[in-house]
């Protein structure tokens, strides 16, 4: 049987990228389930994961239907570890404050395991003091940080926000799933 991870989505344009590292996990032999924020919706379609997947893509808190005790506890019971790619400020700022909105954002808030984040924003987002003390509060609680990188942003400039490779990204959920 598959080991079962969960990949959440939120707004960013890294997401495009975030189809790479779901194809190669599918690939390498893992369940996996994507979650979107509706932002990322505005990026990449779930037609997008549906397709590398096999599975639909969640998108909604309330599902009544597939998951009578909802998606957000269900989810976490049956995965192993959650990834978000790409983590946007808000969404990390959500995190670090235990707010939940979403079915993404309730998910974190429920889920147990092993949570990996790969953050993308614009550089000046990436410097600001409030971006850097949910970071802290992220590591504190025990989240793994994979990047940013430097690099060409969507803005247009070269800088520090620019999300970690895919590799480098399924390099971390392996090497946590192992030490499982």
């Amino acid at each position: 049987m598959a080991r079962e991870i969960i990949i959440g989505v939120s707004g960013g344009i890294a997401a495009y990228k975030t189809a790479a590292l779901v194809s190669d996990l599918v690939q390498g032999g893992l369940g996996v389930t994507v979650v979107m924020t509706r932002a990322a919706g505005k990026f990449i379609g779930p037609a997008t994961f549906r397709a590398l997947t096999g599975r639909r893509v969640l998108t909604r808190a309330f599902d009544s239907h597939d998951y009578p005790l909802g998606p957000h506890i269900e989810l976490a019971r049956q995965a192993e570890l959650l990834c978000i790619a790409p983590a946007t400020a808000n969404l990390m700022a959500q995190a670090a404050h235990g707010m939940a909105d979403d079915l993404l954002s309730t998910l974190l808030l429920s889920f147990t395991g092993p949570v990996v984040m790969a953050p993308a924003m614009n550089s000046e987002m990436w410097e600001k003091p409030a971006v850097q003390r949910n970071l802290s509060q992220l590591r504190e609680d025990g989240v793994h940080l994979v990047g940013p990188a430097e690099g060409w942003l969507s803005c247009r400039q070269k800088g520090v926000g620019r999300m970690a490779e895919p590799t480098e990204i399924k390099e971390t959920i392996l090497g946590l799933l192992k030490s499982e």
